[in-house]
């Protein structure tokens, strides 16, 4: 005999709930990553926001970008993914 399981309806309950929120968050996220890589050295030389901070930013002058924007490169990977698998349901 199957148990009663409260995991797979607490689920089902909260997907039908929280399912504007997810996909929201995983569309925004996709965007803003996407449109931060594609910002040039150009832009930033431009940039008055850039210009101003750029004594705060340790991070560039070490020679640290590279994991950053791996780090981007994952959270576009794994937003997409998730639109992916949002779609086939």
């Amino acid at each position: 005999m199957r148990k009663f399981d409260p995991w797979l309806v607490f689920f089902k309950r909260e997907w039908e709930r929280n399912w504007p929120f997810l996909v929201g968050f995983a569309v925004t996220g996709t965007v803003i990553t996407k449109f931060s890589l594609g910002l040039t050295e150009e832009d930033a030389k431009n940039s008055k926001f850039v210009q101003a901070h750029k004594s705060k930013d340790v991070r560039t002058e070490r020679g640290r970008a590279q994991p950053i924007k791996r780090f981007a490169n994952a959270v576009l990977f794994s937003s997409m993914l998730s639109l992916v698998s949002l779609t086939s349901l």
